[in-house]
């Protein structure tokens, strides 16, 4: 995957989908049913119903044994992407609306943009294709769900948003217009986010609806999932491979990762018709998104935070520690999410879980506090002075108990002393006196 680069429009970063690498396996034309030489060579001639011999993850994750119970009639599925082209034969009557979010596009979002233009509808074909008849065509996991298109111009230069900001767009008109949940096979390449996220996942959480995104492919450089996987409340899908051991080119790792599902040797339609097979975790969150939609439409009345606990708790941990930042919770099992009793989730709801993250993350990033005027304190008048005693001048020449301690006696004591000293000094000289004159 390349690397982050500016993008088109207003500043900010580029947004870059998952990995999508055609094999040059098989190439069809659905305008007719007559053999067509794969594009890799000299391969074997193939017909269009043999598309649904290459759909493996439909009986290995127990989609065929879910529709018995849903097949996602009644939910809407925004796929936030290139673009879908609902004229192709899979997708039509899928396609129930859209917008473009570039400026680019139709109004519908229905005319693939930006580079690998037919991203967007190989995601919304594994997930709600028709088919084109009776065991003929590519057939989504939810394949009476509806698709809302959102077209985004990831790396065109022209696009009048830039990618961040055509993503927290395209979020809030899925809400807005009926979505019930929003796939995301992008990502940002960073584990953080800007802002703009936080108020358009907010939204999505808070309207009830369940985003999905892809973990990242190691193939394309993605050694650690990066938002908007890394978001709290997202729905994070890893990949496996065909033995359902964890893909090394075709999936990431991180602590965010809820569940994991195929993410190799997937089938998808191509804008204006035709299959590609696929690998990358691009097509192993449009298959979740249809599970998703499968017990949205299979339990209407429970909410999003709901729906997520029934997809984890009905993971299939396959002989592996879980959760684990490989794998999740595990394996995802369509029949036993829609079929399986479940406890009522007890963990918090993904609006709880977005705004717990940014109370602790933005407390740096706050409005600034108005500074209000100082209250008005009231001047504290002092205590008058006492009046000072008349002057008593009578007074002066009378002695105190402080001059009679401390001067008074004292002096008295002292001057008694010196009487004394005085008397003994005559007494002693007459005495001496008397003795001469007698001798």
């Amino acid at each position: 995957m390349p690397g982050l680069r500016p993008a088109g429009g207003a500043a900010g970063r580029r947004v870059i989908r998952r990995r999508r690498r055609p094999l040059a396996v098989l190439a069809l034309v659905l305008a007719a049913v007559v053999p067509v030489v794969a594009a890799g060579g000299d391969a074997p001639a193939a017909r269009a119903d043999q598309v649904r011999d290459l759909e493996y993850w439909l009986n290995d994750y127990g989609f065929t044994q879910a529709w018995a119970t849903s097949k996602g009639a009644g939910v809407t599925v925004a796929v936030i992407d290139t673009g879908v082209d609902g004229r192709v034969a899979e997708l039509g009557g899928a396609v129930v609306g859209g917008t473009d979010v570039s400026g680019i596009g139709a109004s519908n979002g229905q005319t693939p943009v930006g580079e690998d233009n037919e991203h967007g509808t190989l995601v919304a074909s594994l997930l709600a294709g028709r088919g084109t008849g009776t065991d003929t065509g590519l057939i989504g996991v939810a394949p009476e769900a509806s698709i809302l298109s959102v077209s985004v111009a990831f790396g065109t230069s022209g696009a009048q948003l830039s990618n961040d900001d055509q993503i927290a767009e395209g979020i809030r008109w899925a809400v807005d217009n009926g979505a019930d949940v929003i796939n995301m096979s992008l990502t940002r390449n960073t584990l953080d986010w800007p802002t703009s996220w936080d108020d358009a996942f907010m939204y999505a959480f808070e309207n009830d609806v369940v985003v999905v995104a892809a973990a990242g492919n190691r193939g394309s450089g993605t050694t650690e999932v990066g938002a908007p996987a890394t978001i709290p409340g997202v729905l994070t899908v890893a990949g496996v491979d065909r033995s359902k051991e964890a893909s090394f080119d075709a999936s990431s790792q991180g602590i965010t990762i809820a569940v994991a599902a195929p993410s190799e040797k997937l089938v998808g339609v191509a804008p204006g018709g035709g299959y590609l097979q696929w690998d990358g975790t691009s097509a192993a969150a449009p298959i979740v998104s249809g599970l998703v939609a499968l017990v949205r439409s299979a339990y209407p009345k429970l909410d999003a935070a709901g729906v997520i606990n029934r997809v984890i708790e009905t993971a299939n941990a396959n002989g592996h520690t879980v959760p684990s930042p490989i794998y999740g919770n595990g394996l995802i099992d369509a029949a036993g999410a829609v079929t399986e009793s479940v406890p009522k989730s007890t963990s918090a709801t993904p609006t709880e879980l977005l705004q717990e993250w940014i109370t602790l993350h933005r407390r740096a990033v706050t409005a600034p506090v108005t500074p209000t005027e100082p209250a008005t304190v009231a001047p504290v008048v002092p205590d008058p002075d006492p009046a000072l005693p008349e002057r008593n001048t009578s007074a002066a020449w009378l002695p105190s108990p402080l001059t009679l301690t401390y001067v008074s006696l004292p002096l008295a004591v002292l001057v008694g002393f010196g009487i004394l000293v005085t008397l003994f000094g005559i007494g002693a000289t007459r005495h001496f006196k008397r003795i001469r004159f007698k001798q």
